[in-house]
């Protein structure tokens, strides 16, 4: 078991392929754990050449729960550049000075963060399905923001359908499989259960400032992808995100909703190998 540690906070954190080959750091979104990130997506990266760090966000998975830590003004226990921080501990921890970078969603703002505060540790960036943290941008569905914000799960069986209920309305409808979903999520469940940190995590982005600003003197070669189909981040906060970033390149994935069907994967490891082959 490999962890890094930021302070008091141990990050878990898997590696594949050489540590001689550049590193690919692949960032989380709300709730999800590095599972999530299969080991089959990893490896074709690591047939391209890359080695790939993957990592449990605090509060998730193996990683430190922030269960009676101290709470701020808005409820938070910490906010994203904590979180940036975590992944920077990771990087240490793994022997890499440099690493192309890429987020979704939460993982997104992550990863804008990390260019925006430890630019010098950022060798690419590429921000998926997510925004800028301007509250005109990005925008949930109202049944979307619903379901996201509704009650947690309290069981395997909850959580599972929980899941699947929320992926058929953000998830990738032309590759919509409610057997892999429900796989997924019991998967999730074994590993680690813990509805209050995700809630943690949700209050760590509202209690993080806009990034609008900041993005603007980002210089580190940029890459925003977002699906046509999402409904849970509209597209227009990863518009928005490239619009910003100077040089910025959006690529629009047509069918994608707020997942990540391995139906896609081929393309996703094309468009962030071509990225990384572009910038170097």
């Amino acid at each position: 078991m490999a962890v890094a540690r930021n302070g008091q906070t141990e990050i878990y954190y898997d590696s594949f392929g050489s540590p001689d080959d550049p590193t690919l750091l692949m960032v989380n979104g709300l709730g999800s754990q590095c599972i999530n990130y299969a080991e089959d997506w990893c490896r074709r990266f690591v047939d391209r050449g890359l080695r790939v760090l993957r990592f449990d966000n605090r509060d998730v998975g193996l990683s430190t729960h922030f269960t009676d830590a101290p709470v701020g003004s808005k409820g938070e226990c910490y906010v994203l550049s904590d979180m940036a921080a975590d992944a920077i501990a990771v990087l240490d921890a793994a022997g890499v000075g440099g690493a192309h970078v890429m987020g979704l969603s939460m993982g997104g703002m992550i990863v804008q963060t990390l260019a925006i505060e430890h630019p010098d540790r950022v060798l690419t960036m590429t921000s998926v399905m997510s925004t800028t943290g301007e509250p005109e941008y990005g925008a949930s569905s109202p049944e979307a923001f619903a379901l996201l914000t509704g009650p947690p799960a309290t069981d395997r069986d909850s959580a599972i359908a929980r899941h699947i209920k929320g992926l058929r309305v953000w998830g990738s409808p032309e590759f919509a499989d409610e057997a892999r979903w429900a796989a997924d999520a019991g998967r999730a469940f074994e590993r680690c259960f813990d509805p209050e940190g995700v809630r943690r995590q949700f209050l760590a982005v509202g209690a993080s400032p806009s990034r609008a600003d900041a993005l603007r003197g980002v210089t580190t070669p940029t890459l925003v992808m977002h699906g046509d189909k999402d409904t849970l981040i509209d597209q227009s906060g990863g518009r928005r995100t490239a619009e910003l970033i100077p040089g910025a390149r959006f690529e629009l994935m047509e069918g994608m909703g707020h997942d990540y069907p391995p139906q896609l994967w081929d393309r996703w490891v094309e468009l962030i190998t071509g990225h990384i082959a572009a910038a170097v």
